[in-house]
């Protein structure tokens, strides 16, 4: 057992993402091996022969996407809500209400890789941006991660959706798209964070604006 004031006293070293970790916290895992089992223009799937925290060897799975996860909720301040994309999810089977979202290369700033989703999807564009929060979407199968944004003071346009989307765009009052998330209604994770951040910020007074 660590006593707090010994986890004080642990160096700390740098860790992804600009956070702060302590020696205790330090990677148990030993990677011994990678290859590639799979692969396609969207993602890796990585086998890795590894040594486990409790010293035994074992193998772990990783799917890792090319690209990463970005989203908006584009919030309408004056009427108090927020624009919903509609598609069907292959993956799920089933209709799915959420933020406009989809991929950003790492070579690309999430901001200016959301403006592009967005424009898209739905034709919005323009507008004053800021980012909400960033997420870990699946930590015990995937390394990725999602940078999520609120985006204010939008212009309408023309969308161009890819060929793999066929979508649907409605404005919905901010309290019913939470409403939403409660009755199971909407269960993307991403659009869920994001929602959920803002109605934080909300309770809590720190984002006047939004």
């Amino acid at each position: 057992m660590v006593h707090a004031k010994d986890a004080r006293r642990a160096l700390l070293v740098p860790a992804r993402y600009d956070c702060r970790m302590s020696t205790i916290e330090a990677n148990p895992w030993r990677r011994v091996s990678r290859r590639v089992a799979y692969e396609n223009t969207w993602l890796e799937l990585l086998h890795d022969e590894v040594v486990r925290p409790d010293g035994n060897p074992g193998i772990y799975g990783v799917v890792h996407f090319r690209h990463r996860a970005i989203g908006v909720v584009p919030l309408d301040v004056e009427r108090d809500a927020v624009l919903l994309v509609g598609q069907y999810r292959y993956t799920l089977d089933h209709y799915s209400w959420e933020i406009p979202e989809g991929g950003g290369r790492f070579d690309e700033e999430p901001e200016e890789a959301a403006r592009r989703e967005l424009v898209e999807e739905t034709g919005y564009s323009g507008g004053a941006w800021r980012e909400l929060c960033r997420a870990d979407l699946s930590n015990s199968v995937t390394d990725e991660v999602a940078v999520l944004f609120v985006a204010t003071g939008l212009e309408a346009g023309p969308a161009s959706p890819e060929g793999t989307e066929q979508l649907q765009v409605r404005w919905v009052a901010f309290d019913e798209a939470m409403a939403m998330i409660r009755r199971g209604e909407v269960t993307d994770a991403m659009t869920i964070l994001a929602m959920q951040q803002l109605a934080l910020e909300r309770a809590t007074g720190r984002a006047s604006a939004t």
